[in-house]
């Protein structure tokens, strides 16, 4: 790991810094979901409501987002793993806790639901499309909810530790400035 002179492991600070924005990236896809695009969706009618969510769900599956989707909860655990013997290694520990929840939600719930509507076949086809709708939306919606709110925790955490991580390293340069005629 490489150090900066007064110390501090620039390699852990650039792990916490990485992991925040993938959390942050995530926390706001959960979050525009809960906020704009379900309240949106429950205006349409059932066919379209699973067209669209049908398309969501297959678009979202692209390497941009599970870079994102991987990369929160990889970087926060090697982040945590880093930060084991610093003063804001429980932040980063109750963030990494937070989004191994969300993303158990996610898999153990949000996806299911995104299967079992995509094996519900053509939506102009389906015979009852208001009982496939019944039986994903109040679920998915309730679910993604409850993941916008862990993976915005985490990401409190994570931007708590990143600030914590700051404080306990000044940069040394601002540090011998502060003393100089210059900065005065």
């Amino acid at each position: 790991m490489t150090e900066n002179s007064t110390g501090r492991p620039r390699a852990a600070a650039g792990v916490l810094g990485a992991a925040t924005v993938a959390m942050g990236l995530i926390a706001g896809v959960f979050y525009i979901f809960a906020c704009a695009v379900m309240p949106s969706l429950a205006r349409s009618d059932d066919r379209v409501f699973i067209e669209v969510m049908g398309n969501i769900n297959d678009v979202i599956q692209n390497p941009v987002f599970f870079l994102s989707f991987l990369g929160a909860l990889v970087l926060t655990a090697v982040s945590a793993w880093q930060s084991r013997r610093s003063p804001h290694r429980r932040w980063v520990w109750a963030a990494l806790a937070a989004y191994v929840l969300a993303f158990l939600v996610t898999t153990a719930v949000n996806v299911p639901l995104n299967d079992r509507l995509a094996d519900a076949g053509d939506p102009a086809r389906i015979a009852d499309p208001a009982a496939v709708r019944e039986r994903f939306e109040d679920t998915w919606v309730a679910w993604n909810v409850v993941r916008a709110l862990l993976s915005t925790a985490a990401l409190a955490c994570l931007a708590r530790a990143l600030h914590l991580h700051r404080g306990a390293y000044p940069s040394a340069y601002l540090a011998s400035a502060a003393g100089s005629r210059a900065s005065r």
